[in-house]
């Protein structure tokens, strides 16, 4: 949901507009002078719904959720990187 709120408001709380922003999805309007100026919505939302995306970007994810690769942490694909780079 989009939220409108001057500059001088979001000055006061602003670790709890990004909260807000990180943690309800909301997004904020800026407005100074009355005049719309900036928009805050977390990175999550900006790339789901602003950036477009590569299709071989969209393929691999799909790909990675098929085979339950899209779970693994960092570590895991380190650990997975050096098992493949021991095999060559």
């Amino acid at each position: 949901m989009t939220k409108n709120i001057s500059v001088l408001i979001a000055r006061t709380p602003w670790g709890q507009i990004l909260e807000r922003v990180k943690n309800n999805q909301d997004r904020f309007l800026i407005r100074k002078k009355g005049e719309a100026t900036a928009v805050i919505l977390s990175v999550e939302d900006y790339l789901r719904n602003i950036v477009k995306q590569p299709d071989v970007l969209t393929k691999l994810q799909k790909q990675a959720k098929k085979a339950g690769t899209n779970k693994l942490s960092l570590e895991d694909i380190d650990a997975e990187i050096k098992a493949f780079r021991k095999g060559l």
